[in-house]
């Protein structure tokens, strides 16, 4: 838009050629708008520009230091929408709502502020240094209210962070630096994502409630409290996370599903971000996609020897199903990115489905699904057939449609991988039998099954030795001869773990290889207790006992152990 308008300067001779170009470098290096910049070097005055665009646009002149502001129309729009505008609401007559606006030909600033009030725009123009005067005379007490919040997080730094434009040719970069400047908004909505990056937080939650805001950070599983910003900035927070995330501000009924692409510190780190309509407000939560943080080394993923040795040798099979079960942020997906990784050769075409694609690998053909166009997971299954594929992952198994095209797969010389969502190992041959899969073609077609769970690794900066009563290292699952034999400890608390007393986290897994007995009680029909019972006979570990193996190693604690795992 900016140079549009300095071009329309230049055709009616009220600047030159060579000062329009002086203006447009200076605007490369300071940012702000072309008008401006054009007054700042004093190529025109304020009022000559304002006078300009009025005759240029057909619409009429305010000078917003004499007009009568209504403050509960102020309220109409929040102010980070307003400074990126660079719009101020004058007056409400009826259903039109008059708009002093610095670039009366943004149709797009009109078009979100007529979806956003329900009213029709009736633009005006005013000086960009009057807008600015009147932002920040009406929305001072928004100021003051982030001013507190900025003083009780003094200690956080959002150095280094930078927003990154995938589609950079519709950015407006000048823009964009103004809103950085100027919005005090997008200074606290910076150093939240920069501190939840830095602690290692998983996912970022932005909760209004009736009296209160609250945003909490997901770290190692957990979530906790981190401040609680005042109501004055709710909708302000919100709208400036929607304009990251290239989502449309003016609509707050329905739910919507974005991304943000950050660079801190020349690391990238993808957001995907979820705006939920709640009783008092948009509930927004962030997932911190981290690529620096996957750890793609199955040894590294807390395998025992066994169980890493089971799982290499069903990943390396030509053909047949692997399938991980557990709750959703129970790093299934780690754990298959791992796995996919191992078998990357360059003789291998492996092609993944996925809901969405959380991180791209090299060498590996990924697809994001798209129910609303047809793109589901069975249909991209079986256009992958035709694709000649070695290796298919499907993100999940969450249908009969989708479960019998991947174990037909899995039976005509594909290996697949893929997760599905069950307590254990045992129970996921149940889940596939009701799904509709026949008893036959599971027993056929299934390689291996892999549970798990992640738990919290006790800090080694406070770590101490915890007494704990026999009676309850029996109960948890110990035996008697085992219990003198090892110690048990906990995290006392401090700054390195943020006084949780728990930093960082690792698998417990369960890992049953579907072997010939196993393949003769599924088609027996066989219950799930019974086949775990032959399971643990044929020597495989259960998550419980995973736990205990954990525990018995100093990583972590009992009581983290009883949380995440079921007795046996």
């Amino acid at each position: 838009m900016a140079p549009k308008i300095g071009q329309l300067l230049v055709n009616n001779t009220i600047i030159t050629e060579e000062q329009l170009f002086k203006a447009i470098e200076l605007q490369k290096k300071e940012g702000g708008r072309i008008g401006s910049t054009l007054i700042k070097l004093g190529f025109i005055s304020d009022e000559r520009l304002v006078q300009f665009l009025s005759k240029q646009y057909g619409v009429p002149v305010v000078v917003l230091s004499s007009e009568e502001i209504d403050p509960s129309i102020v309220k109409f729009i929040p102010y980070d929408v307003a400074n990126k505008y660079q719009i101020f609401p004058v007056s409400k007559n009826g259903a039109f709502l008059t708009l002093a606006m610095a670039d009366p030909s943004n149709v797009f600033a009109i078009d979100d502020i007529k979806f956003m009030t329900g009213y029709n725009v009736k633009p005006v123009v005013a000086s960009e240094s009057s807008i600015k005067e009147m932002l920040s005379r009406f929305y001072e007490q928004q100021s003051e209210a982030l001013q507190t919040v900025m003083d009780s997080i003094s200690d956080f730094n959002d150095a280094g962070l930078d927003l990154v434009h995938e589609t950079e040719e519709d950015v407006d970069v000048s823009a964009l630096k103004t809103a950085v400047e100027e919005a005090p908004v997008v200074k606290l909505v910076n150093i939240i994502l920069s501190e939840a990056i830095t602690k290692g937080a998983s996912d970022i939650h932005f909760e209004p409630y009736e009296k209160s805001l609250r945003v909490r950070y997901r770290i190692d599983g957990v979530l906790y409290d981190v401040m609680q910003p005042p109501m004055k900035l709710k909708a302000a927070l919100s709208s400036r996370i929607k304009i990251m995330s290239e989502l449309d501000i003016s609509e707050r009924r329905l739910p919507q599903d974005g991304r943000i692409k950050l660079k801190i510190r020349d690391k990238s780190v993808d957001l995907r971000v979820s705006t939920l309509p709640t009783l008092f407000g948009e509930k927004i939560v962030m997932r911190i996609l981290d690529k620096s943080n996957l750890s793609l080394e199955l040894t590294k993923l807390g395998f025992e020897e066994q169980a890493l040795k089971d799982f290499n040798n069903s990943i390396v099979s030509p053909y047949g199903m692997v399938l991980v079960t557990g709750p959703t942020g129970s790093g299934k997906t780690t754990t298959l990115y791992s796995a996919l990784s191992t078998v990357n050769k360059i003789d291998v075409n492996i092609m993944t489905v996925e809901d969405p694609v959380e991180y791209n690998l090299m060498g590996i053909n990924q697809v994001h699904v798209r129910e609303e166009i047809g793109l589901t997971f069975a249909a991209a299954l079986r256009s992958f057939l035709r694709q000649d594929p070695d290796i298919i992952m499907v993100g999940e198994i969450r249908d009969f449609e989708t479960a019998e095209i991947a174990v037909k797969a899995a039976l005509t010389g594909h290996l697949v991988l893929s997760t599905i969502h069950t307590n254990d190992a045992p129970s996921t041959v149940s889940r596939l039998l009701n799904m509709g899969v026949e008893p036959f073609l599971v027993s056929a077609s299934v390689l291996l099954i892999l549970a798990q769970r992640l738990c919290r690794k006790v800090c080694i900066k406070c770590k101490v030795e915890e007494d704990i009563p026999e009676s309850t290292l029996l109960d948890i699952g110990f035996s008697k001869d085992e219990i003198n034999t090892f110690k048990c400890f906990r995290g006392t608390g401090c700054q390195a773990c943020s006084g949780t007393g728990y930093k960082g986290r690792l698998a417990l897994y369960e890992v049953m290889p579907v072997g010939e007995e196993i393949k003769e009680m599924i088609l027996k029909g066989a219950s799930t207790s019974e086949i775990k019972k032959m399971a643990v006979t044929l020597g495989m570990k259960t998550l419980r006992m995973s736990g205990l193996t954990k525990i018995k190693e100093g990583l972590t604690s009992t009581e983290e152990v009883l949380r995440v795992t079921f007795g046996d």
